[in-house]
């Protein structure tokens, strides 16, 4: 189990490149997704450690859970899931709760109930430390395997030894820096920061802008 990553949504631009980043550092990654052709296709095309499964088959057993799915999958997406958790797993919400959900701009967030996309997963699956990440390393980055990102993963959540394996994870990508933000109630400044490079990616007509942070002793 410590060494097996489920990417539920994984079938998507930004699942695929997590899940494509993980494999090539050696852990063992099951893609998620309601297709499972469509899951089988992409851990094919992934090549070594990386295998195709229902999402909730994907779930079962993993040590991490990244869910990279819309806004518009994230309710119905977690409540399939969540009683296939294995004792101790940990969910990583990377969900952006982007207004082109109900029909908005591609760059504007929308106010949840909960306060953000992270918080609103916690109170799906309760019972379960959840951490906020993810949400600003580009998929396109991602997907370039022979190059290195040059940008940080901010983190955020309420458990510290989950953060923490979050945190060792997100460093076997080549070139990105893990920093930790806070709480959970900090998620929503980190999907807010999500939606800023999707403004800056097209104002300036490019698809890999990152986020790097100054001044910090880590």
């Amino acid at each position: 189990m410590q060494n097996l990553i489920a990417i539920v949504g994984g079938t998507g631009a930004e699942g695929r490149g997590l899940a494509a980043r993980f494999a090539k550092a050696g852990a063992e990654v099951r893609i998620g997704s309601r297709n499972l052709e469509k899951a089988q296709e992409t851990a094919r095309r992934i090549g070594e450690n990386a295998s195709g499964h229902s999402n909730v088959d994907a779930v079962a057993g993993a040590a991490i859970v990244i869910l990279t799915v819309p806004l518009s999958a994230q309710v119905e997406t977690l409540k399939s899931i969540r009683t296939s958790f294995a004792p101790g797993a940990i969910l990583v919400d990377a969900t952006v709760p982007l207004e082109i959900a109900i029909g908005g701009r591609v760059s504007r967030t929308l106010t949840l109930w909960d306060g953000s996309a992270a918080q609103q997963a916690a109170r799906l699956v309760p019972g379960v430390p959840v951490v906020a990440a993810f949400h600003a390393l580009s998929a396109e980055a991602l997907g370039d395997l022979d190059h290195p990102l040059d940008c940080d993963a901010l983190l955020c959540g309420d458990n510290a030894e989950a953060k923490t394996a979050v945190m060792k994870l997100a460093e076997t990508i080549p070139g990105v820096r893990a920093i930790d933000a806070g709480t959970l109630d900090n998620a929503r400044l980190l999907e807010s920061a999500a939606a800023l490079l999707i403004s800056l990616n097209l104002r300036h007509k490019v698809k890999e802008s990152g986020m790097r942070i100054t001044g910090l002793r880590t």
